[in-house]
C-alpha cells in the first residue's frame, strides 16, 4: 500500500496554511504506512487469537490500545 503524495500534502495543509515540500509529504505517507502495518499485524493477531480468519473493527481498536 502506498499512501499518494498528494493525499499526504492535503493532510498537513488543511492543520495550517503554509507550504508542504515533497519530500515531507513523502516522509509522512512512509511513517503513517508503518504505522498502519503495525496496527494491522497486531489486530491480524487478535483476531487469530480468537479463532476468526476475519479481521474486525474491534481488533483494530484492541490493536490501538
Amino acid at each position: 500500500m502506498e499512501l499518494s503524495t498528494a493525499k499526504m500534502k492535503q493532510m498537513i495543509k488543511s492543520q495550517g496554511d503554509k507550504r508542504v515540500s515533497d519530500e515531507s509529504a513523502e516522509k509522512l505517507g512512509e511513517i503513517l504506512e508503518m504505522f498502519a502495518g503495525d496496527i494491522a499485524e497486531e489486530a491480524r493477531a487478535i483476531a487469530e487469537e480468537d479463532g476468526r480468519k476475519t479481521v474486525r473493527r474491534e481488533d483494530i481498536k484492541a490493536a490501538l490500545e
